[in-house]
């Protein structure tokens, strides 16, 4: 229960602050009109008596009191489901907005490696919607309340006895709550086969998967999988609901008995002569007000319960990202670089992860270098570029810029001061100029960056090649657009990642897999012509991964990493000459240029 009343001051307080006035004006006509139904009822009590008696004036009147509060009920609901269907509409965004805060607020990405992030992420979407319907049914279950307490008040003054029938409301509210959470246990146990039937369900409709799908005959391998898992949950699910529907309608045929008990109580007395037709009318109409009144509330007790799981997920969620936002700044990101970076005695594990990704790491990046990472899939080189960018703060160890700790500089700052291109780059599906502007967005409009940034890219031809050139839409979602092919998407990546000016980490990952060895090797020729120039300018250092050792070679530094270790660095020359991994890998690769 405690929960659901958690939930409520969520939603209610979420909804007061998108708009006071029309919750303040929905909230009161609610009020108004889930009186004005028992009042009703005693109205009726009234017409009957008066009639009976013959006394028409009197009937007259109450009839015109009786159909005014009629109209009043009718006319409050109506407009306060306009108000509050308002104030939902902004709720739901609200609500959204929620969730894309919580996967970009925190600086890092420790988060998305959290265990139980995933599933509760995936099921509070799946309950996004829910908030739409929230407002409407946490307002109408405090007014059906209401209005279960004054009929409880009518009821009292006519038969003392009849207090008992609100009381069997509480086993269909109880029942509901079961049923409700039942449910719910259901759905945590199927969320990760939901989310692995959605992202099957996201290969074969995604035309890029598309090729392999058709190529490896894997289509019907791919919708029979994700059927399976649909049928799967679909079948749990609908166990679940139909078990939970057998105890809430348990719970409401007590209700019924306890409303057929009121109605022959009351007319069992009228027929003895203890009371009037009028007091019968009455009792009829609020047992049966009170009867649909406990079955809305019933009906969307189990809605609550699924909003107080959502709320309860999103606060876990929010938990977890101020958990894994990084500390305070303690220091400014300095203007150059004088000293270098230094990584002493550096060690990250992935949350839930067994083994270290890197372990006892010592390293010293001088000002001005251009760094190249090697090693095998798996050997660290990701995770030390994600630690530069500090996605991810280490486990242990500490890396220093200039001798300040890199913890206690301000992320946001520090990232300012990177480029960065990544192998698994985004396709930005906007103007070619967004593409590449969204790298340093003060420069979004500026043609001279934006064509030095695609030159630097070796992309001046794409660019010169498309009829509406900087203007042209990208994605073919769109009108007009035009799709490129992946080595052009990728040196659009590039373009971003150089587009910054005066960085002090430039760091590249892997950015040209797309590109054939000569497109690479020229690009990164310019990188590097251009990257030193900026370390005489500030120091910066540039930090590259790449399988293609003709293209290491080139770099001032080259770190062999091996099971997140550094298992050799030196120059090109040295390191050929100590013959060890990067002497074995470089005449792997020679051997198969030849």
């Amino acid at each position: 229960m405690i929960d659901v009343l958690i939930a409520l001051r969520f939603v209610l307080a979420a909804a007061w602050r998108q708009s006071r006035p029309r919750m303040f004006a929905a909230f009161s006509l609610l009020l108004v009109g889930s009186v004005s139904g028992p009042l009703t009822a005693l109205g009726l009590k009234h017409i009957t008596n008066d009639a009976l008696r013959g006394h028409s004036s009197a009937a007259v009147a109450a009839a015109i009191v009786t159909a005014a509060l009629m109209v009043l009920s009718l006319t409050a609901g109506g407009v306060a489901h306009h108000l509050y269907f308002r104030v939902s509409e902004e709720l739901q965004v609200w609500f959204d907005i929620q969730l894309a805060e919580l996967s970009n607020a925190t600086t890092s990405l420790a988060h998305f490696d959290s265990d139980g992030f995933a599933d509760r992420m995936e099921l509070v979407r799946q309950d996004s919607n829910l908030m739409w319907n929230s407002l409407e049914q946490i307002l109408g279950t405090l007014a059906n309340l209401t209005a279960i307490v004054t009929a409880a008040v009518l009821l009292a003054r006519t038969e003392p006895l009849l207090l008992l029938l609100p009381l069997f409301a509480i086993p269909p509210l109880v029942g509901g709550r079961w049923a409700t959470r039942y449910v719910e246990r259901i759905r945590i146990e199927q969320a990760e086969a939901i989310r692995r039937s959605r992202h099957l369900f996201a290969l074969a409709i995604d035309p890029e998967a598309g090729k392999e799908l058709r190529l490896f005959g894997l289509t019907g391998e791919v919708r029979r999988r994700q059927e399976e898992l649909w049928e799967q949950t679909t079948d749990r699910l609908v166990h679940a609901n139909l078990v939970s529907s057998v105890f809430v309608l348990g719970g409401q045929l007590l209700f019924a008995a306890g409303y057929l008990g009121a109605v022959y109580l009351i007319v069992h007395q009228a027929i003895e002569g203890h009371r009037s037709a009028g007091t019968v009318v009455l009792v009829v109409a609020l047992a049966s007000q009170v009867n649909q009144q406990v079955g809305a509330v019933v009906a969307t007790a189990a809605q609550l319960q699924r909003v107080a799981r959502a709320v309860e997920r999103l606060r876990w969620l929010r938990a977890l990202v101020a958990e894994t936002e990084p500390a305070a700044a303690r220091a400014s990101v300095p203007q150059r670089i004088e000293r270098g970076i230094v990584l002493r005695d550096v060690a990250f594990r992935y949350p839930g992860a067994s083994e270290d990704a890197l372990a006892g790491v010592d390293l010293e990046l001088p000002p001005g270098a251009v760094v190249a990472l090697v090693g095998e899939n798996g050997a660290g080189k990701t995770t030390l570029v994600k630690l530069l960018c500090r996605f991810y703060d280490p486990t242990s160890g500490q890396i220093d810029i200039d001798g300040t700790p890199l913890g206690d500089l301000d992320p946001v700052e520090w990232r300012q001061r990177i480029a960065a291109g990544f192998q698994d780059f985004q396709r930005y599906e906007l103007l070619l100029r967004e593409n590449v502007g969204v790298g340093e967005l003060p420069l979004l409009d500026d043609d001279d960056a934006i064509a030095e940034a695609l030159r630097e890219a070796d992309a001046v031809e794409l660019a010169e090649s498309l009829a509406d050139g900087l203007e042209t839409q990208l994605g073919t979602n769109w009108a007009n657009g035009v799709d490129l092919s992946g080595g052009q998407w990728q040196k659009l990546a590039i373009g971003r990642a150089l587009i910054r000016p005066q960085p002090l980490l430039l760091v590249l990952d892997e950015p040209t897999a797309a590109l054939d060895a000569h497109a690479e090797h020229a690009l990164f020729e310019r990188y590097a012509a251009s990257t030193r120039a900026a370390g005489a300018a500030s120091g910066a250092i540039s930090v590259f991964t790449s399988h293609r050792f003709s293209t290491v070679r080139m770099a001032d530094l080259i770190l062999v990493l091996d099971g997140g270790r550094i298992a050799e660095r030196g120059s090109h020359a040295e390191l050929i000459a100590l013959d060890g991994i990067y002497a074995e890998l470089f005449s792997v690769q020679e051997a198969a240029y030849r």
